[in-house]
């Protein structure tokens, strides 16, 4: 039955029209199983009630037929959410007899649930005149059936399409990139080339073709120089960083060197982009680390803009009379700085995620932005529409009770951004004066802008890997010198710590390819470093050369999982440090610390006290590691919890650790910019967070609206909470007593 069942998937999946979908389903069942009555049947939650979608078999008066969740036969397989399979239908206790369905002459029921991701959605029925119990063979063919149909319908639901006629209102489902609230009519942009529309083609003039992509690449450099320079007075440098990137790319010899090279095998230009830039996106989008996965977006983005030029198609995207919510395939860092700022309300991208460089300018930017829509862009086009940026939620065509909610949630919006941005050069400190250190996560820079450097009271964690990536060969001790420098005078007064190169099996360079059936467990962080002492003294003594006269370094050791790991590093830093000691006289011995993100680190973190510095928590990996979930799979992202009971229980533990041995210790992962978790981590004793650019501003000022005796009461109360969801919502109460829910609107940390 399996070729059936692979034909009848088939023929479903490629009806655009999911009603028609279903009626064909139902037809190919009966016809497949031989049995006279197929039937399905969609939840709808609202109504607490069963809806007949589509039926082979049952006749019934009327548009459609309800049965309640504690109804009948079907109500029982919604309820139990479990197969029933009976000879007899009606001497079950649990029937229900439906005059209007017509099914008084069936006897054999078997009926089972349409299950996604834990939600019951529907149930499938199939029925027999014949008084039998279906066999084992079948059961498991309709069960399997209903695990396609579970993803159709799914599918179906997050684009929008409401199945009942109700009224309810849609809700499209997306990815929150940036927060905030907006309001306004959708515009969809369809009017770019797409690098995927790109087919091979031949040369008639290989000359010809190479002039053309030189031209294109001289367009887009100078295109990346002025929206920078457009966007310098709005943007701090780490959000400028981004056309810094997209130079450095471009004036990468090697990548010219490919594009030229495919062209001299006879692809045309566009071609032989298409086929060089997906070979760079692949390297990244193989590595596990989201940040560094989401760069393959802008590479490929780069892709897009040298498409734009080839095809002499560069226009601005529209002009706009009117402020609109900005609906495209595949939002990009040039789409956003080629709208007006005054006209752009949001943006929705069918595609990207939340750490995608578009994203965050997006969030640099203020813009709210939802990303990883499934939705027919068409039918949003011209709509007016709310998107929450908070929760990734978008609401086409509105009701007027919705409406005026969110425009008041606008208003509070714009109230507290103004109010928390007005304060960002204050301290970091609690209502009776417990100072805070606040510090700064640099991805592709440190932030130079003087504002924020006012904001904040160093860097935490600056990843040094990226410039290993973005290279086709290892960087130079020279050119690390030169990096390395420019952060730490970025900061002459403050302290920057670096994190030694974070590569290895989820990260792999594309010169020093790595294969590994688990490369989370693999050669990765300082482990590949102690593998490979010539690359990681080269670092260590670039690291140190910058620092000459500044003496603001400090060197973290990623991923250390043994106190053999640590020593072995120690060693070498001691090694790098007298040579280039011989050559510098003045260079001042860096502190030296550790990050906490493998579970074994809790229980090693006394034997290393006396030979570290200081402690930094990685939050991400830490969690992703207690709980044994990849926070990258879309399949169990639910249960990657951040304030998940033992993910407070490890915090708790390592501060207290820290603080027997008189070790400073800094929280570096996403959950110090939570503002949830910014409040919980002071609560627990912590006195030093490093996060996002974007969240600075309102982790300083929610900081000044509290107490310690209030965050000390909070954080023991969520460590005697056994779910997570407790501990939000605990959360959730205390920052509505205090008004500050706007800053957790929409959804759970």
């Amino acid at each position: 039955m399996l070729s059936q069942l692979r034909e009848i998937v088939e023929h479903v999946s490629k009806e655009d029209n999911v009603h028609v979908a279903l009626e064909i389903l139902v037809r190919q069942t009966c016809a497949a199983m031989h049995t006279e009555c197929c039937t399905i049947y969609l939840a709808n939650e609202q109504q607490q009630r069963l809806e007949l979608m589509a039926t082979q078999g049952l006749t019934f008066q009327g548009d459609t037929i309800h049965i309640n969740f504690n109804e009948g036969l079907v109500g029982l397989v919604k309820r139990t959410a479990e197969p029933i399979n009976i000879a007899q239908a009606a001497k079950h206790s649990a029937f229900k007899f439906f005059p209007q369905l017509g099914e008084d002459t069936y006897n054999a029921f078997l009926g089972t649930p349409i299950i996604h991701r834990k939600q019951v959605l529907g149930v499938l029925v199939i029925q027999q005149k014949q008084s039998r119990q279906f066999s084992e063979t079948e059961e498991s063919f309709l069960v399997t059936l209903a695990a396609q149909v579970a993803v159709l319908i799914a599918h179906a639901k997050s684009q929008g399409l409401s199945f009942f006629d109700d009224n309810q209102l849609t809700v499209i489902k997306g990815i929150a990139a940036s927060s905030g609230v907006a309001i306004g009519p959708m515009w969809w942009d369809n009017t770019q080339p797409e690098l995927s529309d790109v087919f091979p083609a031949s040369a008639l003039d290989i000359n010809r073709e190479q002039e053309l992509l030189s031209l294109a690449i001289d367009h887009a450099l100078a295109d990346f120089k002025r929206m920078r320079k457009k966007l310098d007075l709005e943007l701090n440098k780490d959000a400028l960083a981004i056309f810094d990137l997209f130079t450095h790319l471009l004036n990468d010899p090697m990548l010219r060197k490919d594009l030229k090279m495919q062209i001299a095998k006879g692809d045309r230009a566009d071609w032989a982009l298409r086929q060089v830039v997906e070979s760079y996106a692949n390297r990244f989008a193989k590595m596990s680390d989201i940040y560094l996965r989401e760069r393959a977006q802008d590479v490929r983005e780069l892709g897009q803009r040298l498409l734009f030029f080839l095809h002499n198609s560069e226009q601005p995207i529209h002009e706009f009379s009117d402020p609109i919510i900005l609906v495209v395939r595949e939002l990009t860092a040039s789409i956003l700085a080629s709208v007006p700022k005054d006209k752009l309300l949001a943006v929705v991208s069918l595609e990207g995620a939340a750490n995608s460089h578009a994203a965050i300018l997006s969030r640099a930017m203020g813009i709210p932005a939802v990303m990883g829509v499934s939705i027919n862009p068409e039918l949003l086009s011209g709509k007016l529409s709310i998107v929450d940026g908070y929760s990734g939620e978008i609401f086409p065509d509105p009701t007027t009770e919705l409406l005026t909610e969110y425009r008041e949630l606008v208003t509070e919006e714009s109230e507290l951004s103004h109010m928390v941005e007005q304060t960002l050069d204050l301290n970091a400190a609690t209502k009776d004066g417990q100072r805070i250190q606040v510090l700064l996560n640099a991805g592709l820079s440190a932030d130079t802008s003087i504002s924020l450097n006012k904001g904040v009271d160093g860097v935490g964690l600056y990843r040094t890997e990226i410039s290993f990536l973005l290279q086709q060969q290892f960087p130079s001790e020279e050119e690390q010198v030169q990096q390395y420098r420019a952060v730490l005078q970025a900061y002459p007064t403050k302290r920057v710590v670096m994190r030694t190169l974070d590569i290895g099996g989820d990260k792999a360079l594309p010169y020093l390819p790595i294969e590994e059936d688990n490369p989370f467990l693999g050669w990765r962080g300082i482990r590949f470093t102690l593998d490979h002492p010539d690359i990681f003294l080269i670092q260590l003594r670039a690291m140190l050369r910058a620092s000459q006269g500044l003496d603001n370094l400090s060197i973290l050791l990623p991923m250390v999982s043994s106190v053999q790991e640590l020593d072995g590093a120690i060693t070498l830093i001691n090694q790098a440090y007298d040579e280039v000691a011989q050559l510098q006289h003045d260079i001042v011995p860096p502190q030296i610390g550790v990050m906490i993100e493998v579970p074994s680190m809790l229980y090693l973190l006394p034997f290393m006290a006396e030979k570290v510095d200081f402690v930094s928590v990685g939050t991400n990996d830490l969690t992703q590691y207690l709980l044994a979930v990849d926070r990258n799979n879309a399949q169990v992202a639910d249960i990657y919890e951040t304030l998940h009971p033992s993910v407070l229980a490890a915090m708790k533990h390592i501060f207290q650790t820290c603080q027997s041995y008189q070790l400073p210790v800094c929280i570096c992962g996403e959950l110090a910019g939570d503002p949830i978790g910014a409040l919980l981590l002071v609560g627990l004793g912590y006195d030093t967070l490093s996060m996002n650019t974007s969240n600075v501003a309102k982790v300083k000022y929610l900081l000044r609206q509290t107490t310690m005796e209030e965050l000390q009461h909070l954080a023991s109360q969520a460590l005697l909470q056994p779910y997570g969801d407790a501990i939000y919502n605990q959360m959730r109460d205390y920052f509505e007593e205090k008004g500050l829910a706007g800053f957790i609107r929409a959804g759970k940390s």
